[in-house]
């Protein structure tokens, strides 16, 4: 894949407001980007980013489990350069609890569909921005932790499907990322209960230099790169490997 520099394109990230988010619109601006839609399902939520950076950014609403909601912003953004579908949801769920099948449904319809409905509205943009798409996994994509099975599942087939977004936007011209974060100091990290984790910048770095670099894995944080490490062989191979010949 060709290197994608984020330098004075413009970008629109889901879930923008906080966390890993918040710290990817930082990180553009710091590297260049012009301008940054904030699409959050409650705008008022940005106001310090709308303070810090004034007309560069504009806060937008969307909600990703709702298809119209998606297409008006789409329509509403057609000079995105980089789509970063950061928005996510994750439920503490064991496989054997009676709140499972909710858990799943609820972070299938969010971290599965919103990735599959953003990318259908957004695909004819990037096809002619010639853009690229940064899709937020998880080390949780690979691996399965049992207090969190519902969630692991849900990025898992995020995975899956942004395999299948970078052959066929690919086709287009459109540069993907896929992002495999460990536990990182966010709301969501602390809620799972890693508190000394890394802060969230390191993702947000790491998703600049990935897409300069014209990768489509990036393993951001030390836990992630251990994975990343056994993981390297197969990922190579299969997952990026030509299996047609």
């Amino acid at each position: 894949m060709m290197g994608f520099s984020v330098k004075d394109k413009v970008a629109l990230v889901t879930g923008a407001n906080r966390g890993i988010g918040k710290a990817i619109v930082e990180s553009f601006f710091k590297h260049g980007v012009k301008k940054v839609y904030l699409a959050v399902r409650n705008p008022e939520s940005t106001q310090d980013l709308q303070a810090q950076y004034g007309e560069k950014v504009v806060a937008l609403h969307v909600d990703v489990t709702d298809v119209a909601s998606i297409k008006a912003l789409a329509k509403e953004t057609k000079d995105v350069d980089i789509l970063v579908n950061n928005a996510g949801v994750m439920n503490l769920a064991s496989p054997l609890s009676e709140e499972a099948e909710a858990s799943l449904q609820h972070e299938f319809n969010v971290n599965v569909f919103g990735l599959l409905r953003t990318s259908q509205a957004f695909a004819a943009t990037l096809e002619t921005n010639k853009g690229a798409l940064v899709q937020l996994n998880s080390i949780a994509s690979i691996k399965t932790f049992g207090d969190i099975t519902t969630y692991s599942a849900s990025k898992a087939a995020a995975y899956s499907v942004t395999q299948g977004l970078r052959e066929k936007l690919g086709e287009k011209g459109v540069s993907v990322l896929s992002v495999h974060p460990g536990p990182i100091a966010t709301d969501m990290g602390q809620s799972a209960g890693f508190s000394d984790a890394p802060e969230a910048t390191i993702v947000a770095e790491g998703i600049v230099s990935a897409l300069e670099a014209g990768d489509f894995h990036l393993f951001p944080d030390p836990m992630a790169r251990q994975l990343e490490e056994a993981y390297q062989s197969y990922a190579d191979n299969i997952i990026l490997g030509d299996l047609s010949v």
